[in-house]
């Protein structure tokens, strides 16, 4: 199982990114995949998760509204397309999947794949 996170990089506020995350070794169709970012000296959080048992999409409060994950299986991609971004959006983002997860804690996700940082100037 692998998932290779990409997209990162320097924006300016008020613009836009799209990260992906290509899996491979598993179907997504039976596994939660999430988004997850982390900040030096902070836990890493929630940002946004693809269900595997309701078919829905979560989202944190911080980024509702602004970021929309989406999924290719043709492509074994899933995305985060990243709207509107600010300075606080600044963050390595982590893709992650496992199964029956509480969406918004890192520990319950199995597999990781590496960092991709975003940086957000103000």
């Amino acid at each position: 199982v692998q998932l290779q996170a990409s997209g990162g990089g320097l924006v300016q506020t008020g613009g836009s990114l799209r990260l992906s995350c290509v899996v491979s070794g598993f179907n997504t169709d039976y596994y939660a995949i999430g988004w997850f970012r982390q900040v030096p000296g902070k836990e890493r959080e929630g940002v946004s998760c693809l269900s595997d048992n309701d078919d829905k999409t979560y989202y944190g409060e911080s980024v509702k509204g602004r970021f929309t994950m989406s999924r290719d299986n043709a492509k074994n991609t899933v995305y985060l397309q990243m709207n509107d971004l600010k300075p606080e959006d600044t963050a390595v983002y982590y893709c992650a999947a496992s199964q029956n997860v509480q969406w918004r804690t890192a520990a319950w996700y199995k597999y990781w794949g590496q960092g991709t940082l975003v940086t957000v100037s103000s």
